[in-house]
């Protein structure tokens, strides 16, 4: 029974929002109707007052006072409350149909307004009602418990009435709320996660596609300086370059595979992520293109979790490229240090300082990304990059990543399968 008020309810008050004027004057002339027939009644043996259409006019007042509860709630009910009260006041018998209009005034003051209003409102209405009520002629047959009573019970109901519809307001607004909250904090998620997944394929693609331009235009620039002089030294450079140019190519499709979708039936297998595995095949790469590695390591090698070998291996990538193209170096040299929980990388050329193009990438975004990608990559898995010239000349890039990221961080670089993303 109680759904079913409410459902009517619900919809009286959507109706109500769509035709606001219509349904205020519908409810005016039933409290009319129904105040005009509360002042027609007596108690059993009782005459009816002398002024028998005094209680129309003020019913009729009160009802049109009603008519701008809307936008002020407060003087409709001092409104209905003085008529009903000069109207028992003179004789007329206090009944529910009578308090229709100060119970439809209350009832809409406890729904628009706060609590301590419709407290001090209701108090006040309350006992000048019950006032009228103890003095007025018309109840002489009654007890005067009954007489407090009666209007105490009757308006007290639209003040509980209206401060439940105004509590199930309350919480119909604030779900909503929540609801949108909710919504809003779900699309800057996945804006984020789209960001952070950009930000690794770009760092990805930057690793792959510079790394091995540097190195083909190295070998390419070489082989040409050599053509004339060195044609079996031409012929390994150029030998080296097709395989230099093979794997860009390999790793390029590895990388943007990875945006097929995985229920694609053309998405081919994917090769597994480069790890510092794949460090002699770096050296050759360097070697051909004139810049000799030498590749050091201490402490007892211990296995790497994905996502720290993939971090290492791109950051040592990194590094060596900008050796081979910014600085005038014919050397470089790599520390691996496994120390404690923590892998340390040290990458370095005794060159002359002329890698400050490399610092000014980091500062100025539209020079190069290299230094920015390598400290991202390693602040991703919680280590730390340092890059900057040496004291003695030359550069070097040192980092420090731990051997086993945490859970978060580990799924964050690497996605299920152990593939980069």
């Amino acid at each position: 029974m109680s759904t079913s008020f409410e459902r009517y309810t619900d919809r009286f008050e959507q109706y109500a929002d769509r035709y606001p004027r219509v349904a205020d004057v519908v409810v005016v002339l039933a409290l009319m109707g129904c105040a005009s027939l509360g002042g027609n009644l007596t108690l059993p043996g009782a005459d009816p007052p002398d002024q028998d259409r005094m209680a129309t006019v003020l019913m009729g007042v009160s009802c049109l006072a009603l008519l701008r509860y809307r936008s002020h709630p407060r003087t409709a009910v001092v409104v209905t409350a003085v008529c009903t009260a000069i109207a028992v006041a003179l004789g007329y018998l206090l009944t529910p149909l009578l308090l229709a209009p100060v119970m439809t005034a209350l009832y809409w003051l406890a729904t628009l307004t706060d609590r301590r209003t419709t407290r001090v409102f209701g108090v006040t209405v309350m006992a000048a009602l019950m006032a009228a009520s103890v003095v007025s002629d018309s109840m002489d047959g009654l007890s005067l418990v009954l007489r407090i009573i009666g209007p105490l019970f009757w308006l007290l109901l639209p003040l509980a009435a209206g401060s439940m519809t105004r509590l199930r307001r309350a919480y119909l607004a604030s779900v909503q709320a929540r609801a949108e909250h909710a919504e809003h904090t779900r699309e800057e998620e996945a804006r984020l996660r789209v960001t952070e997944e950009r930000m690794r394929i770009a760092r990805e693609l930057h690793d792959v596609v510079a790394h091995h331009l540097a190195l083909a235009n190295a070998q390419a620039g070489t082989a040409a300086h050599l053509a004339l002089t060195s044609p079996q030294q031409t012929k390994e450079i150029l030998t080296d370059l097709t395989g230099t140019t093979s794997s860009a190519l390999r790793e390029l499709k590895a990388t943007l595979g990875l945006l097929r979708r995985s229920d694609d039936p053309a998405a081919t297998s994917l090769e597994p992520s480069p790890g510092l595995a794949r460090l002699p095949e770096l050296v050759s790469a360097c070697a051909s293109a004139g810049v000799a590695v030498t590749v050091t390591t201490t402490g007892e090698p211990r296995p790497l979790s994905p996502g720290v070998d993939l971090t290492a291996f791109r950051i040592v990538q990194e590094a060596l490229t900008n050796v081979t193209k910014h600085a005038a170096a014919d050397s470089a040299q790599v520390r691996l240090a496994y120390s404690g929980s923590r892998l340390l990388i040290t990458v370095s050329n005794d060159g002359p300082d002329t890698t400050g193009t490399t610092v000014a990438a980091e500062a100025v975004p539209s020079r190069g990304f290299g230094v920015m990608g390598m400290r991202e990559r390693a602040h991703t898995i919680g280590g730390e990059l340092r890059a900057g010239p040496r004291a003695e000349g030359g550069f070097e890039v040192a980092t420090a990543l731990p051997l086993q990221p945490s859970v978060s961080e580990a799924a964050a670089d690497v996605p299920a399968g152990g593939e980069e993303s």
